[in-house]
């Protein structure tokens, strides 16, 4: 097991990484059969291309899963100190289209602790193959504190 983080091991501006994805027309259909998402935007090229978009258009809210702290660097390390996901929420601020490869990230923004537990504030980002930013947002969790012996 990695060595666990609590929350006074969390430091604003630390970065955690997850592994880069490339989404593919298979992320599409999982995704849609998930969810029953089956918008023209992201099935139909014709479609795209006759309302000015080059290729079809990725799901926000499957860019937003992407984002997920369990894929990143940190998962391993707050086995034991993570209580719940609060909350988050998420700004699209370019397209993802199929093919492009997503770079997502997480970012210590707030450590805000509490008598025993305490609130971790992440900043989530994924930018492209380009470097350009495509979504913002944060994450809030609640965490333990380090057991006292």
């Amino acid at each position: 097991m990695s060595e666990q983080y609590y929350l006074e091991d969390m430091k604003i501006g630390a970065v955690f990484r997850s592994p880069s994805k490339t989404i593919t027309e298979a992320h599409f259909l999982f995704f849609a059969g998930l969810t029953g998402d089956n918008h023209p935007l992201h099935y139909d090229l014709e479609y795209c291309k006759a309302h000015g978009w080059p290729e079809r258009l990725s799901h926000g809210l499957l860019n937003m899963a992407q984002t997920c702290l369990g894929a990143s660097e940190l998962a391993g390390h707050v086995h034991e100190s993570m209580i719940a996901f609060l909350e988050q929420s998420a700004r699209f601020t370019g397209p993802v289209f199929i093919g492009d490869t997503i770079h997502p990230t997480l970012t210590v923004a707030q450590v805000a602790p509490r008598r025993t537990t305490g609130i971790l504030r992440l900043r989530a980002e994924l930018h492209n193959q380009r470097r350009e930013l495509v979504l913002e947002g944060e994450h809030v969790y609640l965490m333990r504190k380090r057991p006292t012996t």
